[in-house]
């Protein structure tokens, strides 16, 4: 059941950081041991943004890991707004979907919404936005993911495999509901209206595809859960499985407050950026530590609202007994801030530099993950449901 407080859209929940509240809000529910446990059974081992409660809530995690131990046929499903080039906020929840891909063997669909970026931009071009779409499939092959098994769509170019099903969604949609869970209003243009039916539709397609009912789960940040719960309470009338969810918080951005954004570009830090742009970037960040070493060593820093501490702790530290260690080093002043900046300053300018030579060979070998070089169009293979 939806919460009755008041409803958040996707755009404000983004900089939303009570993420419990959050929860109340959209109706989710918090990662438990229950499924976490039910995770590792499967996995072998945790990711340690699960072990880290980074991803903390969901909708059906345990059925829909239920499905994958029963033999039933199971997807992956996210996605990205391709408005500019990719920073670590965005690849945050990618890192996770890969691991599950990794250990699980299953098949991802990646949307590329390059039509509702379109829409809701006041100064990109199109022509602009889907270039970015393409720039954007590169970190998804630097970071590993598949080829094989990642099926990216790209709205815009793609249309043809959601279209079928979006127009089967739309009508079961009205002007209020999208109104109600968007905070669309008289002047939103009719592209954004209509937008949710096409980010719905993956969600589906799997089925259609596969001709056989399909469990899909969605690691994504919670700021997109609108999206879904519309999804859910739509696919038994259509006959789809309803779509599961994994939330993960939102990796913040190098300043007080407020997650990564492209619109703070100095404290965002980029796949794209020179590692040592990067690490000025980092250098220059916020902490929660004192004004002074002296006061530091004495006092003790706040980790806890720290975005360097936070950065460590949701991407670059992967043992858990050394993060414990620098939580407590910060918190009782045996860490200076500068000390802890300069490390993780080292720490992203090396994945930087990886990543980039890993982008660039990408580019001999981007059209594996399209979707359109694998599967043919829905006439093609209609299925018989």
């Amino acid at each position: 059941m939806i919460s009755q407080e008041p409803q958040i859209t996707p755009w404000e929940a983004e900089a939303f950081v009570d993420y419990e509240k959050l929860i109340r809000i959209f109706g989710a529910k918090p990662l438990t041991d229950n499924e976490i446990e039910l995770l590792r059974k499967v996995t072998g081992e945790l990711h340690l943004m699960i072990r880290r409660r980074i991803f903390y809530s969901h909708r059906d995690l345990d059925k829909w890991i239920e499905a994958y131990i029963s033999g039933r046929r199971c997807a992956l499903y996210t996605g990205r707004g391709p408005s500019g080039h990719t920073h670590l906020g965005h690849i945050l929840p990618w890192i996770f979907t890969k691991w599950l891909q990794d250990k699980l063997g299953v098949d991802l669909f990646f949307q590329m919404t390059d039509d509702e970026k379109f829409w809701h931009s006041e100064e990109k071009s199109y022509e602009e936005i889907n270039a970015y779409a393409y720039e954007n499939i590169l970190d998804l092959a630097a970071l590993g993911l598949d080829p094989r098994k990642t099926h990216v769509i790209i709205d815009s170019e793609d249309i043809a495999f959601l279209y079928p099903i979006a127009i089967k969604i739309a009508k079961k949609i009205t002007l209020s509901t999208q109104k109600a869970t968007f905070g669309f209003t008289d002047s939103t243009n009719i592209g954004m209206i209509f937008y949710p039916t096409l980010q719905i539709a993956v969600a589906y397609f799997p089925t259609e595809l596969y001709g056989e009912p399909t469990e899909v789960l969605i690691p994504a940040g919670i700021d997109q859960d609108p999206y879904w719960r519309i999804a859910r309470d739509l696919a038994p009338s259509l006959g789809y499985p309803k779509p599961t969810q994994i939330h993960c918080k939102l990796l913040p951005g190098l300043d007080i407050g407020g997650k990564m954004s492209a619109s703070k570009p100095e404290t965002a830090i980029y796949t794209t950026d020179p590692p040592e742009i990067a690490k000025q970037k980092v250098m220059k960040g916020y902490t929660g530590g004192q004004p002074t070493a002296e006061l530091q060593k004495k006092l003790g820093g706040n980790p806890d609202i720290c975005p360097i501490y936070k950065m460590y702790e949701m991407i670059f530290e992967e043992d858990d007994k050394k993060l414990n260690e620098r939580y407590y080093a910060c918190k009782t002043g045996k860490l200076l801030c500068g000390e802890c900046k300069a490390e993780l300053a080292e720490r992203v300018a090396q994945f930087l530099k990886q990543h980039q030579q890993k982008r660039e060979k990408a580019r001999d070998y981007i059209e594996k993950y399209l979707i359109r070089t694998k599967f043919e169009e829905p006439r093609k293979y209609r299925t018989k449901r």
